[in-house]
């Protein structure tokens, strides 16, 4: 299937490794030019010269903190000097450390509203002029499933992804009729760093194996195993690509069918 995105300029935000770094590289398979970010230079540098090896999207980097005051700033810079404006943006952040709600102090509550909601809002409404002059955009927000089943011993996570939840949808509204597309795409399982380290914070909390941790997460995932970061990452590209100009507003799970929600 061609996805219509060949010569696209996309912009992946936390890619330096995990599912951002999955998707920069689906994309690039399909001819996106692709600029990726985050806080290894190194990591990023190395992930750009695997993707320009392939020859088929062109890969840049840039060092880019969504803690930082500056994020928006320079990164809309980046953008312009590197892929000359913007067709796609794909907003992608770590997440925040496991808790309960009574963990949420203020001060964790504020950092992490920082980096995981106010710096994507911000960033998005700075590169949107872009995409409404030349009719044409594809806005896609990574989130998780906790924003249809808040997770447990993730309320920090459940709060901050939901709040981009109801964004996403109302910014979908605003901008579908200048070509825009904006969807949330959430990840169940799927077998990251980050998962690793989720798992092995459950384990240390409740003084069972890793193992034990791991097999009774998979017993409740219908298809019965973790997710890869490939297939996540083919739904992803998918929602950036022309044939999914009618796919709007929407929440679209990758989770293996975990939640039992509606």
């Amino acid at each position: 299937m061609d996805l219509g995105i060949k010569g696209k300029r996309a912009l992946i935000l936390a890619s330096s490794r995990g599912l951002g770094h999955g998707i920069a590289v689906a994309l690039a398979r399909e001819g996106v030019d692709v600029l990726l970010c985050g806080r290894n230079g190194e990591r990023l540098a190395a992930n750009c010269a695997a993707i320009n090896a392939e020859g088929k999207g062109r890969a840049d980097w840039i060092w880019a903190d969504l803690s930082e005051d500056n994020f928006v700033e320079m990164t809309t810079a980046a953008v312009e000097e590197k892929l000359g404006g913007i067709d796609i943006l794909v907003n992608n952040s770590g997440g925040p450390p496991p808790g309960g709600s009574e963990d949420m102090t203020p001060v964790r509550l504020e950092t992490y509203f920082q980096s995981m909601v106010l710096s994507i809002i911000s960033l998005t409404n700075a590169l949107l002029p872009g995409m409404k002059e030349q009719g044409w955009g594809r806005i896609l927000t990574v989130a998780s499933s906790g924003v249809v089943e808040p997770l447990a011993n993730l309320a920090l996570s459940n709060t901050l992804r939901a709040a981009l939840a109801g964004w996403s949808k109302t910014l979908a509204t605003e901008v579908a009729a200048r070509g825009i597309t904006s969807n949330l795409l959430l990840p169940g399982t799927i077998h990251t760093d980050r998962t690793d380290d989720l798992d092995g914070a459950t384990a240390k909390r409740t003084g069972r194996s890793l193992e034990e941790v791991r097999a009774e997460k998979r017993a409740r995932i219908p298809v019965g195993r973790y997710g890869n970061v490939e297939e996540f990452a083919a739904t992803a590209a998918f929602l950036c690509s022309a044939p999914a100009s009618f796919i709007t507003g929407s929440m679209i799970r990758c989770d293996g069918g975990v939640a039992r929600s509606l």
